[in-house]
């Protein structure tokens, strides 16, 4: 079955850099449709970035130009660049993954449309 396990996650200080990585078993990841979605302090979830198995991107609006998400479907994991992070990016990280569909586009709008699958997380905490 499908199984992601995240890894990165860390305390780091404004300004700073952190990798996330997902690596996905059980499934061929070059045809999935993969993201990440955090949870605030304040329980809020927000789907963060999303990429397509066409390798099609989204952002939420205050990750643009500081985040990028990579994907290696030679090593089956996805990842999550962050850069300049600020305490706003505080949060709980997760690897979601679900079957790409045609019909419909893979973005922030429409990740939260549907089954996905998860991984368990990873915190990240970005101090003033």
């Amino acid at each position: 079955q499908v199984h992601l396990v995240e890894s990165g996650g860390g305390a780091v200080s404004s300004g700073g850099s952190l990798n996330l990585a997902c690596r996905g078993s059980g499934f061929i990841l070059r045809t999935y449709c993969l993201g990440w979605v955090r949870r605030t302090p304040e329980k809020v979830r927000e789907a963060v970035s999303t990429i397509d198995s066409s390798g099609t991107t989204d952002y939420l609006d205050s990750v643009k130009g500081r985040f990028t998400i990579p994907r290696d479907n030679s090593k089956d994991t996805l990842y999550l660049q962050m850069n300049n992070v600020n305490p706003e990016d505080t949060g709980s990280y997760y690897c979601a993954t679900r079957p790409c569909d045609d019909a419909t586009p893979f973005t922030i709008a429409t990740l939260f449309r549907g089954m996905m699958y998860y991984g368990k997380g990873t915190q990240v905490t970005v101090s003033p």
